[in-house]
């Protein structure tokens, strides 16, 4: 496979530890000579732990999850965004008219960031299973995290690319000719992955904020993965013991939502000065004049009721003359920011999933209280248990796309769920099936023959 990729060394008081190099292929990771090596990088907790920190730092910087990645590319690729830019910047305008090519550079980097992190993550679980220096307390907590952000990228490249690679090593001659895992497979070596995770991580929080993975953390991700292929069974079992945990609480504020503090917040990203606005809060930001980029789609936006606080609170409009657009408000402090952090996953989320999840088990009456709290923070009409099966799961469809919006793409991943991905079709002119997957970037197939075939339809 063919990316840059960012080989870490962090600097420390008791060691040197991570430059930044390229190469031409992502696992092709040898230490310099005048660097230490990664054995002695993980006999200590602090230089491990800084090591995770900074790969913690690179997925708020550059991944699937970095705020102005998955919820942008996937918010103009489905129906979330509007894309008004007539030149293609960096292949955004063949991703928001749906006519990518396999040479399309945003697309290529979605890939190539989540392999270098993947790297990361595989450097730092074969450097803790040799430690001698760190507690086993440690050494399962730091494999935990890097297990738990190894599955979530590969979740996501799984999900945009289809078959995709499955490293577990850095071992370059490994790497550098490794073929695609089969979609299935790949899901099922997630959930093993995973399993391991949950059981290797605590549920206390190692810092107040929650910048960094817990047990609960990890267990989201699996159960998103049983419902991503549709296990609602296994999916409810975990999502039961996360809203039954005490360290949870519905946030019934709409205003405090994306507030830092949060106790329905589950897992955040922080930016890496301690003012620095959250990505979100910058990249989606127009005023007095019409949108350079992106705004929020007519569709999305009539898709809210006038009274939903949503829209009240999670979007502003912009006049210009007779034309009004919408743009994205959920973060809101663009400058010397004291109380935002980028929200990778929150309780909302748990409760959509398993009232998706109750539902399609038909359970309706166990659903509701899942689905109702939303829409009452919101203050929309609840939803009683005459409700159909089928009416009870087009209502959680739509509640996913109004509470998330721009967020972490689950708009493409939720309607991929559900079979409806060809919804596009009413907004999106040139959407194709096969657009369900983009194409694997041009430049690794032809490095590395063994990721053909390409994906249909490119």
């Amino acid at each position: 496979m063919n990316t840059h990729f960012n080989k870490v060394i962090l600097t420390g008081m008791l060691s040197t530890l991570i430059t930044c190099f390229s190469c031409e292929k992502i696992l092709e990771t040898d230490l310099p000579e005048n660097q230490m090596q990664s054995e002695a990088v993980f006999e200590n907790l602090q230089t491990a732990n800084s090591v995770l920190s900074g790969l913690y730092a690179g997925l708020f910087d550059a991944s699937p999850i970095a705020g102005d990645q998955s919820g942008y590319y996937m918010g103009i690729y489905t129906d979330d965004l509007n894309f008004y830019a007539l030149s293609n910047t960096s292949g955004l305008l063949e991703i928001a008219n749906n006519t990518l090519i396999d040479s399309n550079s945003t697309t290529a980097s979605f890939w190539s960031s989540a392999y270098q992190k993947i790297y990361i993550c595989n450097t730092i679980l074969e450097g803790i299973e040799d430690s001698k220096g760190i507690s086993e307390a440690d050494k399962k907590r730091i494999k935990g995290e890097a297990l738990t952000i190894r599955s979530l990228l590969l979740f996501y490249l799984q999900q945009v690319y289809g078959d995709i690679p499955y490293p577990v090593t850095t071992n370059y001659m490994i790497n550098q000719s490794i073929s695609k895992t089969q979609v299935e497979e790949v899901s099922h070596r997630l959930e093993r992955d995973l399993q391991e995770a949950v059981d290797l991580l605590p549920d206390a929080y190692r810092n107040t904020e929650r910048i960094y993975i817990n047990k609960k953390s990890a267990q989201l991700l699996l159960a998103k993965v049983y419902m991503q292929h549709l296990k609602p069974q296994l999916a409810e079992v975990l999502l039961k013991n996360i809203v039954q945990s005490p360290l949870y609480h519905f946030q019934t504020d709409i205003t405090k939502v994306f507030n830092k503090t949060g106790t329905h917040i589950i897992w955040q990203l922080k930016p890496k000065n301690n003012t620095d606005a959250v990505k979100e809060a910058t990249a989606y930001y127009f005023a007095n004049a019409a949108p350079l980029f992106v705004a929020l789609s007519p569709s999305l936006v009539s898709s809210f009721s006038t009274g939903d606080l949503r829209k009240q609170y999670w979007m502003t409009p912009v006049t210009v003359g007779a034309n009004t657009w919408y743009r994205v408000e959920k973060y809101k402090v663009r400058s010397n920011n004291t109380t935002e952090y980028s929200i990778v996953l929150r309780l909302e989320e748990v409760y959509l999933l398993l009232a998706e999840a109750l539902a399609r088990q038909n359970k309706i009456a166990e659903a509701l209280p899942y689905i109702n709290p939303l829409r009452q923070r919101a203050a929309q009409p609840l939803l009683n248990a005459s409700v159909s099966q089928q009416i009870l799961l087009a209502n959680i469809l739509a509640e996913n796309r109004k509470e998330f919006f721009t967020e972490m793409g689950n708009r493409f991943l939720t309607l991929k769920r559900f079979g409806s991905l060809d919804i596009l079709l009413q907004t999106k002119p040139n959407w194709k099936d096969y657009h369900r997957l983009w194409p694997v970037p041009q430049k690794d197939i032809l490095l590395n023959a063994n990721l053909n075939p390409q994906n249909s339809g490119y």
